[in-house]
């Protein structure tokens, strides 16, 4: 169940009958499922290098699809994504930020071409 904890805070937060618990819990329940706090116990016992996510080895997270995706909507995922951080849009932009959209693109990369070869298509 993708929203477990999401579909658990909201049904905790409804036992209170107070709606601003209800929308608390829930975003709790969100924020466990989407992985934000992952980030910051890796972090904390230092397994985690420090300029990289915790889960940035994973491609599917990267891109943000499912490993059931079909190879369309992977690569639909890729090139919104690529669109997005690509450098050449922040060519204008401070050095701090064409640094940051560059990692970005190059991670983004990588994720699609692990993708490609656990699919065997390259």
């Amino acid at each position: 169940m993708k929203y477990k904890w999401t579909l658990i805070g909201f049904l905790l937060g409804l036992f209170t009958r107070r709606p601003q618990l209800i929308v608390l819990a829930s975003l709790v329940g969100f924020a466990i499922d989407s992985g934000w706090f992952d980030a910051l116990r890796s972090r904390s016992s230092g397994n985690a290098e420090p300029d990289q996510a915790p889960l940035a080895k994973d491609p599917y997270r990267i891109l943000e699809v499912d490993p059931q995706a079909s190879d369309e909507d992977v690569e639909a995922s890729y090139r919104r994504q690529i669109a997005q951080y690509h450098p050449d849009k922040v060519a204008g932009a401070a050095k701090e930020i064409r640094e940051l959209a560059d990692k970005r693109a190059s991670e983004i990369n990588a994720a699609y071409d692990q993708i490609q070869k656990i699919r065997g298509k390259k």
